[in-house]
């Protein structure tokens, strides 16, 4: 389990069909094979490291899925260790389980924030709650209002400095992973009515 509070960025050094290389960050020394880290929003377990990088196994369904399938050598990543149950909670529940990927179709700055727009598949909008809890690209994010099939949400400085957020365009896509609360209500209602 993850709570969508980036630790570091990383840089792809190599991709294939089957897997991911990235640089190893500085403080990433607690890392072990078998090691969950969530990857831009993905949950990846490491297989390979050493001193100055970390290797994943990718599956298919995770490049066609995700967003992972896209990036290329060169590219950044957000990066987030596994909570640890002694650690404080600081965002949301984020599993590392992308459901879709969604498109950016509006960045607005106001001030140093930025209103950031994103045009989500219909299975993925009604579990978008106005002031819920959504996982861009790994980042714990509020929702800041939802039209249509349009979410839009807030990126202060830090966000934007501190995670990939900052580098988004018009046009890019997405990770995301809506509130796992959120879902397994939807869940439990979708079936009670049936």
């Amino acid at each position: 389990m993850f709570t969508g509070i980036i630790e570091a960025l990383a840089i792809v050094k190599e991709k294939s069909d089957s897997s991911v290389i990235l640089d190893r960050p500085a403080g990433f020394d607690d890392l072990k094979i078998g090691s969950s880290i969530c990857v831009s929003g993905v949950c990846l377990s490491v297989i390979e490291l050493d001193q100055d990088s970390i290797k994943f196994d990718v599956m298919p369904e995770t490049l066609r899925k995700t967003k992972l399938g896209d990036i290329k050598v060169g590219d950044s990543v957000n990066l987030e260790r596994a909570l640890l149950a002694s650690d404080r909670f600081e965002g949301h529940i984020v599993q590392g389980h992308i459901e879709n990927k969604g498109e950016v179709i509006g960045i607005t700055k106001d001030n140093e924030d930025v209103l950031l727009t994103i045009s989500l598949p219909d299975d993925l909008i009604s579990l978008v709650v106005p002031k819920g809890s959504i996982s861009i690209d790994g980042v714990s994010l509020t929702v800041a209002s939802v039209d249509g099939n349009l979410c839009t949400v807030a990126l202060i400085p830090h966000t934007l400095k501190n995670s990939t957020l900052g580098e988004l365009q018009v046009g890019d896509l997405v990770n995301v992973e809506t509130d796992v609360i959120g879902k397994y209500v939807g869940t439990f209602l979708n079936r009670s009515v049936k």
